[in-house]
């Protein structure tokens, strides 16, 4: 409906009525808007894997209809998770992500990483053994190439340091249980968990990851130090040398 004013000559222009103050916008800005108030009303749980990837580039590319790209990520590497933890290089082929859009995915991941890691800190890892691999899992499971690392604890076996000692190949890191030893002094650590990755999927050690844990195992001793474990950590599976009595 419209209105006109009446003066003394007539009638002046008429002017539409004013849109209700909460009208949901149409198109994608009304698409970003109903996900946002889902999100907020009914939580992260009645998102999507696309949803939950639309809400994140949306973010990122303002201007941009995300749900086409997001549809691409999750083609490309199946899952929520796995878009997130895919090798930047990837990402950049994604076309219409851009370095903003796999900027604000690695961000995501770099903060899911830390939330977990913020619930081993100021606890016994040992007393805390499903939520270390969880952490370990969701840091490592999908690396493309070995990385071996070194979690330094103290005299109660609290998280000090989590530590990227090397980075090598797809089947082969090198380790220098001297460094590892060195690195446990300087941050006045009293234990040790090994941790690598095996990014065939499989988590079954090698004779060299068996030979070398003995050699950093020998190493620690010499200084009153005690390796807790080594951790080997496939895609869908891990394994502790100590639990299969390997250490």
């Amino acid at each position: 409906m419209t209105r006109g004013l009446a003066d003394a000559t007539g009638m002046l222009p008429l002017e539409p009525d004013a849109p209700a103050p909460h009208a949901t916008p149409a198109g994608a800005e009304g698409h970003r808007t109903r996900l946002r108030a889902r999100l907020l009303t009914a939580g992260p749980e009645s998102l999507a894997d696309h949803e939950m990837l639309e809400m994140i580039l949306f973010l990122a590319l303002p201007r941009r209809d995300t749900k086409p790209i997001a549809r691409a990520l999750l083609t490309r590497f199946g899952s929520y998770t796995a878009a997130i933890a895919a090798p930047l290089q990837d990402l950049r082929g994604i076309d219409g992500l851009g370095e903003a859009g796999a900027a604000a995915l690695k961000t995501v991941q770099a903060a899911a990483l830390r939330l977990a890691r913020a619930e081993l800190v100021n606890r016994p890892l040992l007393a805390n053994w499903d939520r270390l691999i969880e952490y370990l899992t969701a840091a490592l499971a999908r690396e493309r190439v070995e990385q071996f690392r070194v979690l330094f604890l103290d005299n109660r076996n609290r998280l000090l340091a989590d530590e990227m000692q090397a980075r090598g190949t797809v089947n082969h890191t090198p380790v220098y249980p001297r460094e590892v030893v060195k690195r446990a002094l300087e941050l006045q650590a009293s234990a040790l968990i090994l941790v690598h990755n095996h990014p065939s999927g499989d988590p079954s050690p090698s004779r060299e990851d068996v030979a070398m844990t003995l050699e950093v195992k020998e190493a620690a001793a010499a200084l009153s130090l005690v390796l807790h474990d080594h951790v080997i950590i496939g895609n869908g599976r891990w394994l502790s040398f100590r639990r299969e009595g390997l250490l």
